[in-house]
């Protein structure tokens, strides 16, 4: 990594800044990505009117390019609702007859899974008993996240999302029949819908996503993108904030200026790689390993900005040193007040770029080319001044040359080592077990009257 590496900077002013003064510089909250070559509005214009190009190879389209009958991407525009403090959500049709749900938008996670029983948080669940075309796959699962876990029933039936496809699509979905804090009260969705990569999905990643099945039906491009339009709004307020996830391309009107692309680590959650973090302008002068401890993701599931303990005590005493206060504005605290509160928490095991952070741009999930790119989004104003930026290059020359820790083994890896060790340890047992029947056959040979019969000698194993 040379002195000059080309790098994304991420002035990340967003709601958590209270403007007390009309003009702060430096940019207050800065995320230095590693970056890749910025594509602009212009170089990736449609080349004639009435002439659209076609979806490239590379996995790159606009939304005004046709990608077949099956996808109309402008109708995706404006096709999600929600707020950072509940999620985004967007209306599905599953089943035949059709039943309208509204479905959690989570990038943090795999599984497609809809309330299949009713709930109290809940004001609809799809029954998969009036759907004709609803097929059973005979198994159970379990997801378990960082708040709330689901147990449902694994099937597949077809799917419509009415903005933006003409067609249906058979995908694997699961039935929720139980959970643990998974809905909440307020909550306005009744299934979640994770667009994260398959290594993530329960029980195995050999059940194929929902993404995954929409690219290989719908023939579109391995890319999605998001704008969430809550920026400046309470974390819980109406969850109506408008927002767009149009799948298998990118709308040149939900972003301003370029998009900066930075790789993908690793095709599990989406992991990026964080170079440093800056307060004021001031380099916090952490090792940036620990920033990626052990992992930094995007995750539209998530709410606040999460960062490890200690980047998180770090940027608590440098907001302390410099006086500025990154908050969100908090409703029914009181009446005759307005009370705030951080934007950021603290995390045991990851660094989260969460709902809070993503309001601010236009994130594009570009799968194909193993990157994830941010621009500038036009509805991350309040009262009409711009709360989030985004520029580069810049001097990494104090940042260390690889800042993603070695990865940790995964979760098949030690199901995998696991099942090594049984085996050994049931080869060992069995072993064992045919020794200690040996001397049965030889019980009636002729016995030396020297010989001492010490049967304390004989070890007894148990194998739990």
């Amino acid at each position: 990594m040379g002195a000059q590496l080309r790098a994304l900077l991420l002035p990340l002013l967003a709601q958590w800044l209270l403007r007390a003064t009309t003009a702060l510089a430096p940019a207050p909250f800065t995320l230095p990505l590693q970056v890749s070559a910025a594509t602009s509005l212009v170089a990736s214009a449609v080349p004639g009117l009435g002439t659209p190009e076609k979806p490239r190879a590379d996995g790159l389209a606009l939304a005004l390019e046709p990608s077949g009958a099956a996808a109309n991407f402008l109708a995706m525009v404006d096709n999600l609702q929600g707020d950072s403090g509940r999620g985004y959500y967007l209306e599905m049709l599953i089943g035949t007859p059709p039943q309208k749900l509204q479905i959690l938008v989570d990038t943090g996670s795999s599984n497609f899974a809809v309330a299949g029983a009713p709930h109290s948080y809940v004001d609809s669940y799809f029954d998969s008993e009036r759907s004709s075309t609803y097929h059973p796959k005979g198994f159970d699962v379990t997801v378990k996240y960082t708040q709330g876990s689901w147990t449902g029933i694994v099937g597949e039936d077809i799917v419509t999302i009415p903005k933006g496809f003409n067609s249906s699509f058979l995908v694997n979905i699961a039935t929720i029949f139980e959970s643990e804090n998974f809905f909440l009260p307020g909550i306005k969705w009744n299934g979640i819908l994770g667009l994260a990569y398959a290594a993530l999905a329960k029980p195995s990643s050999s059940l194929e996503t929902f993404f995954d099945s929409l690219v290989a039906q719908a023939k579109i491009p391995d890319i999605f993108s998001m704008q969430m339009c809550g920026a400046g709004l309470p974390v819980a307020g109406s969850g109506t904030n408008g927002g767009s996830l149009v799948l298998g391309g990118i709308e040149p009107s939900l972003y301003k200026g370029d998009i900066w692309y930075t790789p993908i680590k690793e095709e599990w959650y989406y992991q990026i790689e964080i170079l440093k973090l800056e307060i004021g302008g001031q380099s916090l002068n952490l090792d940036c390993r620990e920033y990626n401890a052990d992992k930094a993701i995007v995750d539209s599931g998530t709410t606040l900005l999460r960062l490890p303990q200690k980047v998180f005590d770090a940027v608590v005493e440098a907001v302390a040193r410099t006086s500025l206060l990154y908050i969100q504005p908090m409703m029914g605290a009181g009446l005759n007040y307005e009370c705030y509160r951080f934007g950021i928490s603290s995390s045991t095991n990851a660094l989260v770029i969460g709902a809070t952070v993503m309001e601010g741009f236009y994130v594009v999930f570009d799968r194909a080319r193993k990157r994830v790119g941010f621009a500038a989004s036009p509805c991350a104003e309040i009262e009409g001044t711009t709360v989030s930026e985004i520029s580069g290059p810049f001097s990494t020359e104090d940042v260390a040359s690889n800042c993603v820790p070695a990865p940790a083994l995964n979760e098949p890896i030690l199901w995998i080592v696991s099942y090594a060790l049984m085996s050994v340890c049931g080869a060992i047992l069995l072993v064992l077990i045919l020794l200690l029947l040996l001397p049965v056959r030889c019980r009636h040979a002729p016995r030396d009257p020297e010989v001492v019969n010490d049967e304390s000698s004989l070890v007894r194993h148990r194998w739990k």
